[in-house]
């Protein structure tokens, strides 16, 4: 059986990136392993194994364009309008809080934030499948 382990976006900022996730995920350094064209950094913290790789490509001067292909990464809390509050008092811009319903009752509670690079993340209220 297959085990999801990590997820890989491509960053330009190293420093700027890595103060966006730890600030708003506390994520941390796991692991950095410098290439002469390039450096992997992965991410975590204790609340999953699952890691994010940030891949910086020495001497790229221009933005990549996320396509058309790209969803979002999502994350769990336990206190969303705590983590919305937070964000937003760190001047991070998380979007709104928005209620998904399904058939009358709460499938899910979330807003999305997005990262320096573009990327979009979604924070889920932990709930039903959401843990």
């Amino acid at each position: 059986m297959a085990k999801m382990i990590h997820s890989m976006i491509r960053v330009m900022e190293e420093k700027r990136s890595l103060s966006f996730y730890t600030q708003a995920f506390g994520l941390e350094i796991a692991d950095r392993l410098d290439f002469e064209t390039f450096t992997l950094i992965y991410l975590s913290n204790s609340e999953s194994e699952f890691e994010l790789e940030l891949t910086v490509n020495k001497g790229r001067e221009e933005a990549y364009d996320l396509g058309n292909g790209y969803g979002h990464l999502a994350v769990s809390v336990s206190d969303l309008d705590a983590e919305h509050q937070r964000l937003t008092d760190l001047g991070l811009n998380p979007n709104k809080i928005v209620e998904f319903n399904r058939d009358g009752a709460l499938l899910a509670r979330f807003f999305f934030i997005t990262d320096p690079d573009g990327y979009k993340i979604e924070v889920l209220q932990r709930h039903g499948r959401y843990k």
